[in-house]
């Protein structure tokens, strides 16, 4: 369909707790929304109390999607089987490739103070779920940020912009747009998404319309888009800022198990043999 996307569908998520007892709120992956192909999970955490967080993610495993990990405030350290590890810090942003098999944790690096982000599960096409495990990570100020003449930031993680600004992070399989969106009261944003593409906007702080449509979005309120090759975004009466997220729709079979997500039972038996096996530890 050509023409506007305008919203589907609008959720303020489900609140929850994750790891070692993380609170968060649970948009996509909730019984509310199962999944927005090719997206799996969207969780947003946002807590100055060190009890809500304290605890982390600690060693879990994970095969047949990517995880990407991008905070708004705080640090925290992850480290994988792999002997990869590392500090991302406020703006910074993980795109890591499960594929096959790996076992890693995120815990904070911090022991008060705001701990703010999201973390989106995003899954890989059944040629892909078995493919060699990956990182791209980025600190903030390698991450490609657009201004426009009526005040618009965006900070620009994957995926192109209309004005051709290409993000940070590349070769991913489902071609997803992941766009951190600040706009000024008043003003609109226009975003080119391709039809083969699902997509969502969540709002972080303000308010926003879609397309002069019934759709208002305030905030942590997340709104799933309608078909269409475009989307027009309008700020209220107020400063906005949003995430406008989108990926290649798979159209396949998913079956989750735990941190497994395959394409038929008989994939998920497979991933809990290997990993009880040790086979993730190869």
């Amino acid at each position: 369909m050509t023409g506007a996307r305008k919203i589907l569908k609008i959720s303020s998520g489900h609140q929850a707790s994750d790891g070692a007892g993380v609170k968060l709120t649970r948009f996509i992956g909730s019984p509310e929304i199962d999944m927005i192909d090719p997206f799996l999970l969207l969780d947003y955490f946002s807590s100055d109390r060190p009890g809500d967080y304290i605890g982390g993610f600690p060693d879990h495993p994970h095969r047949g999607f990517e995880t990407v990990t991008y905070l708004l405030a705080g640090r925290m350290r992850h480290k994988d089987n792999a002997g990869h590890e590392g500090v991302i810090e406020a703006g910074d942003v993980q795109w890591m490739t499960a594929g096959r098999g790996i076992i890693h944790s995120e815990m904070p690096e911090q022991e008060d103070g705001l701990l703010q982000g999201f973390q989106l599960w995003v899954n890989l096409p059944a040629q892909d779920k078995m493919m060699a495990p990956a990182y791209q990570e980025f600190s903030a100020e390698n991450i490609p940020v657009e201004s426009q003449n009526n005040g618009t930031i965006v900070k620009v993680i994957s995926g192109t912009t209309d004005m051709s600004t290409i993000g940070a992070v590349e070769n991913t399989s489902t071609k997803p747009l992941f766009l951190d969106v600040s706009i000024k009261a008043g003003s609109s944003y226009r975003q080119a998404i391709p039809k083969s593409h699902n997509g969502f906007i969540f709002v972080i702080n303000g308010g926003v319309k879609i397309d002069d449509g019934d759709g208002f979005l305030t905030k942590r309120m997340l709104g799933i888009l309608g078909n269409g090759d475009h989307v027009t975004i309008t700020s209220d009466n107020e400063d906005s800022r949003f995430l406008l997220i989108a990926g290649q729709c798979l159209n396949e079979p998913v079956v989750r198990g735990g941190p497994f997500v395959m394409n038929t039972q008989a994939e998920i038996l497979r991933a809990f043999q290997d990993y009880k096996d040790g086979n993730f530890r190869r």
